[in-house]
């Protein structure tokens, strides 16, 4: 089992910032993708963004594009997402998770694993 713990989550003003942690432990670690997932009032939960564990690649959804950077620390096994420029759209409990399948995908249902969450509002 692999347990994913996310932090960094808060109440900010639209056009701040927040930075969000994910670390993860438990079995021996090694998926293709982390990647960060977002459930807002009254929407599906969707995809955020992703990045390669064994590479640099990165993904973003368009609605982020340009305003959040997903980065990693293989050593920690932690993934990162900088937000900037915060809208009160991006307001949502925020998740990391983990796709131990090769090839990049979007849909939700393509990944493993559900941290609790961190919430992340976003007031106007």
């Amino acid at each position: 089992q692999v347990q994913l713990v996310e932090s960094g989550g808060g109440l900010v003003q639209a056009g701040g910032s927040l930075r969000l942690s994910c670390a993860a432990s438990g079995r021996t670690f090694s998926p293709y993708f982390m990647g960060w997932f977002r459930h807002g009032p009254g929407k599906e939960r969707e995809f955020v963004a992703a990045i390669m564990w064994s590479g640099d690649n990165t993904y973003y959804a368009d609605s982020v594009k340009d305003r959040f950077t997903i980065s990693k620390d293989n050593s920690k096994n932690t993934v990162y997402l900088q937000m900037n420029s915060l809208k009160p759209e991006d307001t949502a409990i925020y998740y990391c998770r983990i796709r131990y399948s090769p090839g990049f995908t979007a849909v939700t249902g393509g990944w493993g694993y559900w941290g609790q969450g961190t919430q992340v509002t976003v007031s106007s």
